[in-house]
């Protein structure tokens, strides 16, 4: 009995050793853990060291080239690990298909970001995080946190670059011909080169460890499919490259959406989402029994933001203060009130709204808008929508007095406004005006199904009303600022 069990060990240990060694096949490694031989850094060599079998980067900005055995390394299809660390206030990446230069950020390939939470000593704050293609496709939220170390997985087979943290695809972009690309961005394009470590700022550590790459064919087919509109593709990598944030705060996951459509579209645009859970009076989660039964059983992305959208005007009674600090924000509208005759109303439901003159029915919407800023909210939804009964008098109706008292309304309690792609609210004017209020915005589609647009009206009002990446509401930013 005893030689036929240490036979099975035996057997098992043969078995899990071969898919081990199948794993590993045509891996190689790059980094021997002990030196930084094969490798070479531009501008100030000293930024890097190693420190327990790992790369360290500290110090001025500099790059760690892979120059292999010879005075160069070339890469085409390939796939690429390593394990990474980042402190807080980091900011790093590994760049592909490079070359070695003397100085300067490298112009040629393209970058993987390495970012969770940092701003510069000038104020400046890196909204690119951990997983992006940096400037092409951002992520705005870093799927990892600091002081842990996370796999880095880059792919590239023909056409597509693909980037993955913890096996997890974050993401999957096609070049196609004749490629948007900013001046200062001229050299992203896929062709061949070696990889670069990147240090960025004194203070700004990562660490490095476990770097290996397996060689692909190079007449690999391209897996993925480039995006349909260029036109779309040229508005948003322009915005990436500005480092303004593109986050849809309000996609519900119903109506036919779910996660991994959300997140495929996510990967494809650069578009981050936040998904929003309807908490209120006759709603499912109604409580913070019910709350706290939808977090056990609800499993959020980490590059995915969690938003609460507080429902009527009893939602503040219903939750409690440590519930809601579960979520990343919380918005609510001014969709649903009560009149002064004592009557509950859900304005886009036509049997439930009394307008009555339309006049008098305004001066109580914005009354109860003025009410309604005064919670506990970050952000205002849904902004300025009007009943179906008088939606076609909204210039009218949205008199310059009455913006002004919601803008006003807005700014004394820091609420941001969301501009919303599926209603095209607020106005360019309304939003002109709280741009000059110092009000922040969001944007938000407030979906009914799973075709949720690329957030076009958003960007429309981008460029008509001339808005900034310091225009926009961040939740994560507000801390950065705080702790530094």
């Amino acid at each position: 009995m005893l030689r036929r069990g240490l036979f099975v060990v035996l057997a098992a240990v043969v078995v899990l050793g071969g898919a081990c060694s199948e794993a590993n096949k045509g891996w190689e490694s790059i980094f021997d853990g002990e030196t930084l031989n094969g490798w070479k850094a531009s501008e100030h060599p000293d930024a890097f060291r190693v420190e327990d079998g790992a790369i360290v980067c500290d110090g001025e900005r500099s790059h760690l080239f892979y120059m292999g055995d010879g005075d160069s390394a070339s890469f085409k299809n390939f796939e690429f690990k390593a394990d990474v660390m980042f402190k807080e206030n980091a900011n790093s990446g590994i760049y592909f298909h490079s070359e070695y230069q003397e100085e300067g950020w490298p112009s040629k390939g393209y970058e993987a970001q390495v970012c969770g939470k940092f701003m510069a000593d000038n104020g400046y704050i890196e909204r690119k995080k951990t997983g992006s293609l940096y400037a092409i496709r951002n992520l705005f939220k870093s799927p990892v946190k600091a002081n842990e170390w996370f796999n880095y997985h880059i792919i590239v087979k023909g056409k597509t670059i693909r980037i993955k943290v913890n096996d997890q695809l974050m993401v999957d972009y096609t070049e196609y011909d004749g490629m948007p690309r900013p001046e200062n961005l001229k050299g992203r394009q896929l062709s061949s080169g070696t990889f670069a470590l990147q240090c960025h700022d004194p203070g700004s550590r990562v660490y490095f460890k476990n770097i290996k790459v397996k060689h692909l064919p190079d007449d690999i087919e391209t897996p993925g499919t480039p995006v349909k509109d260029p036109e779309l593709d040229a508005r948003i990598t322009r915005l990436h490259s500005q480092n303004f944030p593109l986050i849809d705060y309000h996609i519900h996951l119903k109506g036919g959406l779910t996660m991994e459509q959300a997140l495929a579209h996510s990967r494809e645009y650069g578009i981050t989402y936040g998904i929003a859970v309807n908490c209120g009076l006759n709603f499912p989660i109604s409580d913070d029994e019910s709350l706290q039964q939808f977090i056990e059983r609800y499993e959020q992305p980490p590059q995915t933001f969690f938003g609460m959208q507080a429902e009527g005007r009893e939602w503040v009674d219903l939750f409690s203060k440590e519930s809601i600090e579960k979520f990343d924000y919380v918005f609510t509208d001014a969709m649903t009130w009560t009149n002064e005759k004592g009557k509950r109303m859900r304005l886009w439901i036509e049997d439930e709204v009394e307008v009555g003159d339309p006049q008098h029915f305004m001066d109580m919407l914005v009354d109860r808008i003025e009410k309604i800023m005064t919670e506990p909210i970050d952000i205002y939804v849904n902004p300025t929508y009007l009943p179906k009964e008088i939606a076609d008098r909204y210039d009218e109706l949205w008199t310059p007095e009455r913006i002004e008292r919601v803008v006003n309304a807005l700014a004394e309690n820091s609420v941001a406004l969301e501009i919303n792609a599926r209603l095209k609210l607020p106005s360019a004017e309304i939003i002109k005006q709280a741009k000059a209020a110092d009000v922040k915005f969001t944007f938000g589609t407030n979906n009914t199904g799973p075709d949720f647009g690329h957030l076009e009206y958003c960007l429309d009002m981008i460029e008509e009303c001339e808005l900034e990446p310091d225009d926009m509401w961040y939740p994560e930013e507000f801390r950065v600022k705080a702790e530094n």
